[in-house]
């Protein structure tokens, strides 16, 4: 027998849970499957919300051709295979074929270029699915000639609804157990489950066939029991993924923005998710200097010693020199002058005509060169009063540029200015 997930997937739009937003009622998609008008999309999630689903929908109310395949086994040759089948005008009336691929940002560049002609023409229908990116992972060309829809992880209470469903369900669910399931139960799976549907499934159907019937031949699934079948939350984390980037976004935004609880929250999912400290380590050296900067140069220091820290123990007790260095950058004072510095002054070199360095401050390694003007003129500013003499430094060309802009709220090292 297939898994409970399998068996729950739904086969017409009003069994299908979550996603209003976009196959609602009245909703785009909703009309374009309700009237099997379906371009080709894409359907780009997370895990478990529902992608292969609506496209089990579609299979089974389309009148047109329908063809799966998994971008990680299926080649070129599977390609034209489906483009012959959907042109044989005896087996396939219609000339079309819609053509389901499961991850399609497995496909390589040659294989997506295979089906870009037949996309044009419209012979296939694609519906590609995707955790990924698809704007990074997927050609521009298919891209811009199909529609995307982006999913959302499920909402607990969608996934509740799902699950009492599949416990009345006597023909695919556990409607023929004789079950006593308790709402603490089912909210606990839901919520361990983190919006993933098929997980929130599995262990379901792991709780009630592990669980012995109590002398009234009921199973009694309590919150214990579902937090024995569940162990542990799933990790809403890949690095490989969007989420990847969304969350290390989110911790340097939260560094940034000198929130110290919002920075150690994504510092927490990182490291629970089995990021490598190391990278998260890399991050906090960069913003200790991009965004603390002149303003509190220990944070640079701290930050450094801890990445050296973090190579040299490991975890999990790098854990906590992550934690003293990202608390260091979110609670310092904010600059980011040399950053914006040293974009200005690299985007004139790249963008400006320079000029020349200077005379008076090249360097003379032979005593003839001061000849040719070679140092000539040049104030040694030791030599002068607090160390600091009025001389041109700038090539002639950028006289009265401007790369170090301290605000008006810094003084000349970039710290904040005391009332």
């Amino acid at each position: 027998m297939e898994p409970l997930a399998y068996r729950m997937k739904p086969t017409k739009l009003e069994d299908f849970y979550g996603q209003e937003d976009i196959v609602g009622k009245d909703k785009l998609l909703y009309r374009l499957i309700k009237a099997d008008k379906l371009t080709s999309a894409i359907f780009w999630g997370p895990p478990g919300c529902g992608k292969t689903s609506l496209a089990r929908v579609i299979a089974s109310t389309t009148k047109n051709k329908f063809v799966t395949l998994n971008a990680t086994t299926a080649g070129v040759s599977d390609i034209k295979r489906v483009v012959d089948e959907a042109q044989n005008i005896f087996t396939n009336p219609t000339g079309k074929v819609i053509l389901f691929i499961d991850e399609i940002h497995r496909f390589n560049k040659l294989q997506q270029d295979a089906l870009l002609p037949h996309v044009e023409k419209g012979t296939v229908i694609l519906i590609g699915a995707t955790t990924e990116n698809p704007y990074f992972s997927v050609n521009k060309a298919l891209i811009s000639r199909s529609t995307i829809f982006k999913f959302k992880e499920l909402q607990q209470y969608d996934i509740i609804k799902i699950l009492k469903n599949c416990i009345q369900d006597k023909e695919n669910g556990l409607g023929n157990y004789n079950l006593d399931i308790e709402d603490k139960a089912l909210e606990y799976i839901a919520m361990c489950s983190n919006g993933d549907v098929r997980t929130a499934l599995n262990a379901l159907e792991l709780a009630v066939i592990t669980t012995d019937m109590n002398e009234s031949g009921k199973i009694v699934i309590n919150r214990d029991v579902a937090m024995n079948c569940v162990q542990q939350k799933k990790a809403v984390y890949d690095k490989t993924d969007d989420s990847h980037y969304d969350i290390i976004s989110a911790f340097i935004k939260s560094m940034r923005g000198s929130d110290p609880d919002a920075t150690l929250h994504y510092l927490a999912r990182m490291l629970d998710a089995g990021e490598d400290p190391m990278f998260i380590a890399r991050r906090i050296v960069i913003q200790s200097s991009e965004d603390v900067g002149l303003a509190n140069s220990d944070a640079l220091k701290v930050a450094v010693a801890a990445m050296n820290g973090v190579h040299q123990i490991g975890m999990p007790e790098a854990r906590i020199l992550l934690a003293q260095a990202a608390l260091t950058v979110a609670l310092s004072p904010k600059s980011n002058t040399s950053y914006r510095g040293i974009n200005k002054a690299l985007e004139d070199v790249k963008t400006k005509d320079i000029g020349q360095v200077p005379m008076h401050i090249r360097n003379a390694p032979a005593k003839d060169m001061e000849q040719f003007g070679y140092s000539e003129g040049y104030k040694y500013p030791h030599d002068y009063k607090y160390g600091k003499v009025e001389q041109q430094y700038l090539p002639d060309k950028l006289l009265g540029t401007k790369y170090y802009e301290p605000r008006e709220w810094e003084n000349f090292y970039g710290e904040e200015k005391k009332e």
